[in-house]
């Protein structure tokens, strides 16, 4: 392996480390935030310590609509500034970045009976909008090819389920689509890994002040005193647990998942709008493995937030009855195969629906001394990092030229589905299989994801339990049929990697 490895052997050397020195940053909190301060103070040369309670992207980063997008809806609400700055940091992420992560998706609205001449007028005047935000953040149409108007049959051949009663056409236009968010987090502390961050997760913090932290060995029991001559609080939704004065107002995302059979294998991403609500709409993304992703809802959360928030009826109801409007055969809930919710860490801002909250970021420092990280999203979680570590120095921030593991080297045959996921380091994960060639096998009948990608995630990628496999490093949790017919297979992989 020529990459950087993250290994349960690496994260205890690390943590027995972290007992006897003073880093210059410690962060806490391992979804994409955290993993991009980080990255982004390691390579300004700092020391850096990062520790994470559960597992890298344990929450929010792992629950997103898997979309890299450049922030069209928020010219709807006039924030020309932040959908600014989530098309450049769209740019970075698919052009340098993650380009082996982040691919154009094409995303269509159907001009059907619902959609007024007036409103496709809008409609396609915010997507022109959004394509000149495209230039101005220097994304060329070989990455993003610009909006256009469509005909019913290319409509229909784009989306072979769309409703065909009085369709006149589609509006088209283009978004980053992720591989997958976990991923991209991995990818980003294995990055940071390489520069000498030192990632421990499963270590969870008791306490925390501008001067360091009191950690708790999540394995052992065992406590000790991390010393740190600045603390980041990058844990999102959770922020307050560690800085009481934060204000935010988190709100609660639902996905479900389709077999892309039943919508015909779309092409395309199909944008069907909220009835009686402007500006929010439900949406259909076809991912790889032969899935598409429909989300989201969107509402508040009160009172403590669990780590996973639960799924309910109502709110698969509403995702089937919105999508099913623009269809030309209905869903129905025998057609779901998986679901998932997520917490958004939204600013908190005036009253109203949680869906107009803007999603702009905040770092601020606490009477402690602490630093926190507020609000923002995943497109422009590189930002985010940035605006944090220039509190804490003044070495020059150079991530918008530095791509992450498995985005640069040669090129080496591989399955197709292995460099999809895994880019240049491909080869790597396929050479696994030398000594075994059955890990070059689905783990299960009828599952996509190869024996080789769990032992990878042992040996390289820092899975310490089953679950981190299943959930985070393949997500095959995503389906529930897969995730319980692998579960053998990444108990194995646990049990039979030598770390």
């Amino acid at each position: 392996m020529t990459g950087p490895q993250l290994t349960a052997e690496r994260r205890a050397r690390d943590l027995d480390r972290l007992a006897g020195e003073t880093v210059d940053v410690l962060v806490i909190g391992g979804g994409v935030t955290g993993c991009g301060v980080a990255l982004d103070a390691a390579s300004r040369g700092l020391s850096v310590a990062l520790v994470e309670r559960a597992d890298l992207a344990h929450g929010t980063s792992r629950w997103s609509s898997k979309l890299v997008h450049g922030g069209m809806r928020y010219l709807a609400t006039g924030d020309v500034g932040l959908a600014l700055d989530s098309a450049r940091e769209r740019g970075v992420l698919m052009t340098t970045t993650a380009p082996h992560l982040v691919r154009p998706l094409p995303m269509v609205m159907p001009l059907g009976r619902d959609i007024g001449r007036r409103e496709a007028v809008l409609v396609d005047a915010g997507q022109r909008v959004a394509g000149g935000l495209r230039r101005v953040a220097h994304t060329s149409r070989a990455t993003l090819p610009a909006p256009r108007r469509l005909g019913a049959p290319e409509t229909i051949r784009l989306l072979p389920a769309v409703r065909r009663d009085g369709l006149r056409g589609g509006l088209l236009n283009w978004d980053g689509q992720l591989e997958d968010d976990a991923r991209l987090v991995v990818a980003i502390a294995r990055t940071a890994a390489s520069y000498g961050a030192r990632i421990v997760t499963c270590a969870g913090v008791l306490s925390a002040d501008g001067a360091g932290a009191l950690v708790r060995d999540e394995r052992t029991g065992a406590t000790l005193r991390v010393s740190a001559r600045a603390v980041v609080n990058a844990t999102g939704a959770w922020a307050d647990q560690l800085a009481p004065q934060t204000r935010l107002r988190p709100s609660k995302g639902v996905h479900i998942v389709l077999p892309a059979v039943r919508l015909g294998h779309p092409a395309a991403a199909l944008t069907v709008p909220v009835p009686g609500q402007s500006n929010r709409y439900v949406f259909a993304l076809p991912h790889g493995d032969g899935i598409v992703h429909v989300g989201l809802t969107d509402d508040p959360l009160d009172g403590p937030l669990p780590d996973v928030p639960r799924v309910h009826e109502h709110e698969i109801g509403f995702l089937l009855d919105t999508l099913s409007r623009g269809l030309e055969v209905p869903l129905d809930r025998a057609d779901v195969v998986g679901s998932f919710a997520g917490v958004r860490p939204l600013l908190a801002g005036v009253q109203g629906r949680t869906a107009d909250l803007s999603r702009r970021h905040a770092v601020v420092r606490g009477d402690d001394g602490m630093w926190t990280v507020l609000g923002g999203k995943l497109t422009t979680y590189r930002r985010m990092a940035q605006d944090a570590v220039d509190h804490l120095t003044d070495r020059p921030c150079w991530t918008t030229r530095l791509p992450l593991v498995g985005t640069v080297g040669p090129a080496r045959p591989a399955p197709a589905r292995l460099s999809r996921r895994y880019g240049a380091e491909a080869a790597d994960v396929a050479a696994l299989a030398e000594r075994d060639p059955r890990l070059l096998e689905p783990v299960a009948p009828g599952v996509p994801v190869l024996g080789v990608e769990l032992v990878w995630g042992v040996c390289a990628e820092g899975a310490l339990t089953a679950a981190d496999l299943l959930e985070r490093r393949t997500r095959l949790s995503l389906v529930d049929a897969w995730h319980d017919a692998s579960r053998p297979a990444a108990a194995a992989a646990m049990a039979g990697v030598s770390v």
